[in-house]
């Protein structure tokens, strides 16, 4: 059985081993030192919402983070759903379900009208996971990027 719950500051250095795996994930060399600033940053200024899966030993399985932003637009409030990840000896058992179902409910709670999120193209596995969520894919909008640096 999985345990959903928000991060706490206590839960800083298993967080972030499971932020180094995400990154390496995408292709980044690995930093916990570097992860775990990230992190210490985000509790810091409070401008995410982080929440963790844990099993029954009480062990960090994976995580989703949360940004709140706005839509001028629609006029209310919309959050990004920047990260999701789960140990790779923990998928295929619900985990990175448990936690997309969470971060709705919490989004629910907090009046957010919108969640949004963007994927590899190549990430077919967590596409299947969304669209079973009902979450539908946008082809009303090309996404950009710009590097500043």
């Amino acid at each position: 059985m999985v345990n959903i719950r928000s991060a706490v500051l206590s839960d800083l250095e298993a967080l972030s081993g499971l932020l180094d795996g995400y990154r390496q994930f995408y292709h980044q060399p690995s930093d916990i030192g570097a992860a775990r600033d990230f992190l210490r940053q985000r509790f810091g200024q409070a401008d995410s919402r982080i929440l963790v899966s844990e099993n029954s030993d009480g062990n960090l399985t994976g995580f989703v983070q949360l940004y709140p932003g706005v839509s001028t637009v629609g006029l209310n409030a919309r959050w990004t759903l920047n990260d999701l990840f789960v140990l790779p000896e923990c998928r295929d058992k619900g985990t990175g379900r448990a936690l997309m179902e969470a971060a709705t409910q919490l989004a629910r709670e907090h009046g957010v009208a919108r969640l949004i999120l963007m994927t590899q193209v190549e990430n077919e596995r967590a596409q299947q996971l969304y669209e079973s969520l009902g979450w539908q894919r946008n082809t009303a909008f090309y996404g950009y990027l710009l590097d500043i640096k």
